[in-house]
C-alpha cells in the first residue's frame, strides 16, 4: 500500500523560496502520476503542479514560472521547489499520487498528510 508523507513546509516572507518533499513508502515506479495541491483557509483544494510517469509537467497558472515538481524514483520521493513566494501561495500543501490508467486522472488515489506553508508580507 502506498503511503506518502509530507514534509518541508514553514514560514518565509514575501520572494522567499521552500522546497517541500514527500517520500512514498510503497513501490510505485512509474505506476503513478504524482501531483501537489494546496488549501487555503476557506476555499477548495485545488491542484498546484503535477508530473507524469514520463516526467512531463504541468501547473496552474497562477503558479507558472516560479514553482517546479520533480521525481526522484529511485529515492520514493516527490518534490516541489517553490520560488518568489506570495502571501497568496500561503496554504496548506498535500502531495497526491495518481494511478496511472493510460492517463493521469484529475482524482488522487492517495494523499500526503500535509504541510503547513505561510508567507508574509
Amino acid at each position: 500500500q502506498v503511503q506518502l508523507t509530507d514534509s518541508g513546509g514553514g514560514s518565509v516572507q514575501t520572494g522567499g523560496s521552500l522546497r517541500l518533499s514527500c517520500g512514498v513508502s510503497g513501490y510505485i515506479g512509474r505506476r503513478y502520476c504524482m501531483a501537489w495541491f494546496r488549501q487555503a483557509p476557506g476555499k477548495e483544494r485545488e491542484e498546484v503542479a503535477r508530473i507524469d510517469i514520463y516526467d512531463a509537467t504541468r501547473y496552474a497558472d497562477s503558479v507558472q514560472g516560479r514553482f517546479t515538481i520533480s521525481r526522484a524514483n529511485a529515492e520514493n520521493a516527490l518534490y516541489l521547489q517553490m520560488n518568489d513566494l506570495k502571501p497568496e501561495d500561503t496554504a496548506v500543501y498535500y502531495c497526491a499520487a495518481l494511478e496511472y490508467l493510460g492517463y493521469c486522472p484529475r482524482t488522487p488515489d492517495v494523499w500526503g498528510q500535509g504541510t503547513q506553508v505561510t508567507v508574509s508580507s
